[in-house]
């Protein structure tokens, strides 16, 4: 399933596309996103759209909401396609501001259901036979239903119990339609508006498009599942749905049906026997194990998505999201934990410069500040005592205000690591998550020191020194011709370039004025030795008129130096 994207404006004479152009046009009109379009010109499609968009406009009282908020009220409104697009978006920092991530992170999926007509001729174009040879039972009202599937309860012959999850008709079309006419908006936005361009968010959608591609392929969450229990066959705290191939493909998923607590239930834990303190460690290992020992996680573990089971066995649900933990990520995360608590913010600035990606390069002096009183706000508290969801709300206010990027997957991390510790928590109010936590960080410092991982790092350096060497003529040779073809470009970037101008204009203006008045003092006395009448007192008058106002024009030049204090 690919997203292509074509021109609108080649699909102007589409009733379909035009219909939803207007609509979400109206929508963002309706919270106070005009201005956008105002600044858009000469875009007929634009235009005669608006025109349709603002007959019966709807307002309501957004005068107090913040742009962000408004925003995601637009997503909410606009449906399926839209709401998907601020969730996923909801876990990339490096594409959207943390104030953006909040309001998105909000973002729920409240959608009508399917009618079980459209999931019956899914499935059975699918799987390829009528669904009643394939379930003995299939439960028509769906157990949940979300923007891009909806899950049904179902019975396989051999009695088993398993759960159906069937993408909502149509809703790839939907979503094409969406993504060309977000993407014409975005590229309009980023030809008419210069602090568009510089955010680029043709990006950011032709990204989102590559994330939900993968979302929408349910062969790819089964294999998901299947790698994570596979890293967890040993494990015996931890259970994952049995996932059914044979009965599954790119838009039907069918898998085990798991009985249990949802994390979001605990006051049900006591009535039904399960011990809510040893349930917070189990999770705050699982997660440690998830991130330091298989470098593959759950990228969304709330509370909907995890349930307790018999025996104090957690099971996660919902693999449509996860995320790799490179050990790169692994150490840096062990390096900012140890520069934190030994207050170097010099080496956590380094420490952080190593993980992060820029454009420009940060004001180093400015950054060991912000770093230095992040330190100070948390210094002198216990680390059970930190909530480390604030935390990471505060460094990514640091990293924003920096420009800095932080990888999306190691934000996922994060994320995912502040999410267990608030299980924890609720879970059992006096859970010290560091201590679960301490062990793993132990480990993977102790495995830099050891010498065959020294070894390998050497090598690994070598490896990369070389090819660097390898690559510098060949890269040198490109560069050459491109000069040499006329086809290079050099971008400069002036700072303080319009200072200097105006400085430079200063200079000139008076360059000019003196110029001018030593005109008139030459030309005055040209005049008066040469006797031209008419005279007063035998002084020529024009000669006499030249001087005078020379004298002033001076003075005003000499009240000017002196009030700025240039002499």
């Amino acid at each position: 399933m690919t997203f292509g994207f074509r021109p609108v404006s080649s699909l102007s004479r589409s009733h379909k596309y035009l219909t939803r152009y207007r609509q979400i046009l109206t929508v963002l009109m309706k919270y106070g996103f005009g201005d956008v379009f105002s600044r858009i010109r000469g875009e007929r499609i634009i235009e005669n759209l608006l025109r349709a968009a603002s007959r019966k406009p709807e307002r309501e009282k957004i005068t107090k909401l913040s742009r962000e908020t408004r925003l995601r009220k637009v997503l909410e409104e606009l449906g399926p396609t839209f709401v998907k697009a601020g969730q996923i978006l909801s876990t990339r920092p490096d594409l959207i501001g943390p104030e953006l991530i909040r309001e998105f992170e909000k973002l729920q999926d409240d959608v009508p259901p399917v009618s079980f007509d459209h999931i019956r001729e899914t499935i059975e174009t699918e799987l390829g036979s009528p669904i009643d040879q394939i379930f003995k039972y299939f439960d028509k009202n769906p157990l949940a239903a979300a923007s891009i599937g909806q899950v049904h309860r179902a019975q396989l012959p051999d009695e088993r119990n398993v759960v159906v999850k069937v993408q909502r008709y149509g809703i790839s079309k939907t979503i094409q339609v969406d993504l060309k006419i977000i993407r014409h908006i975005a590229k309009l936005a980023e030809k008419h508006m210069e602090e568009w361009e510089i955010q680029q968010p043709t990006r950011i959608v032709d990204e989102f498009a590559r994330m939900i591609e993968k979302e929408m392929d349910y062969t790819l969450e089964a294999t998901h599942m299947e790698r994570f229990a596979s890293q967890f066959a040993d494990e015996e705290t931890i259970y994952v749905p049995e996932v059914f191939y044979k009965l599954s493909s790119q838009r039907v998923l069918t898998m085990e049906y798991v009985e249990g607590i949802k994390a979001s239930e605990i006051s049900l834990l006591e009535q039904s026997g399960l011990d809510p303190a040893l349930l917070a460690v189990h999770g705050a290992n699982l997660m440690m194990k998830q991130i330091f020992v298989h470098g593959f996680i759950h990228a969304d573990p709330h509370p909907g998505n995890v349930l307790f089971l018999e025996n104090n066995v957690i099971c996660y649900l919902d693999f449509g999201m996860m995320s790799r933990v490179s050990r790169k990520q692994m150490e840096f995360l062990v390096d900012a934990a140890t520069y934190a608590v030994k207050n170097d913010e010099i080496r956590l600035t380094d420490t952080l410069l190593r993980i992060v990606d820029f454009d420009r390069e940060p004001d180093r002096k400015d950054l060991e500040n912000s770093m230095s009183e992040l330190l100070d706000r948390y210094l002198f508290r216990e680390l059970d005592d930190l909530d480390l969801s604030l935390i990471l709300t505060n460094v990514m206010k640091v990293i924003t205000r920096h420009r800095l990027r932080i990888p999306p997957d190691f934000y996922i991390m994060m994320k995912a690591i502040a999410a267990s510790q608030a299980l924890g928590r609720k879970l059992d109010p006096g859970f010290k998550y560091a201590e679960a936590m301490t062990p793993f960080l132990t480990r993977i410092k102790l495995e830099k020191l050891l010498p065959h991982r020294i070894i390998k790092d050497l090598c690994e350096l070598m490896r990369e020194s070389a090819e660097l060497l390898k690559e510098i003529p060949q890269e040198t040779s490109t560069i050459l011709k491109q000069i040499a073809r006329g086809k290079a470009k050099v971008q400069l970037e002036h700072r303080g370039f319009k200072t200097m101008l105006s400085t430079f204009d200063k200079i000139s203006n008076r360059l000019s004025f003196a110029i001018l008045v030593a005109s008139l003092v030459i030309g005055s006395s040209v005049i008066v030795l040469s006797g031209v009448p008419p005279k007063w007192n035998d002084i020529p008058i024009i000669g006499l008129a030249g001087f005078i106002v020379a004298a002033i024009m001076a003075l005003f030049l000499i009240i000017t130096i002196l009030r700025h204090g240039k002499m």
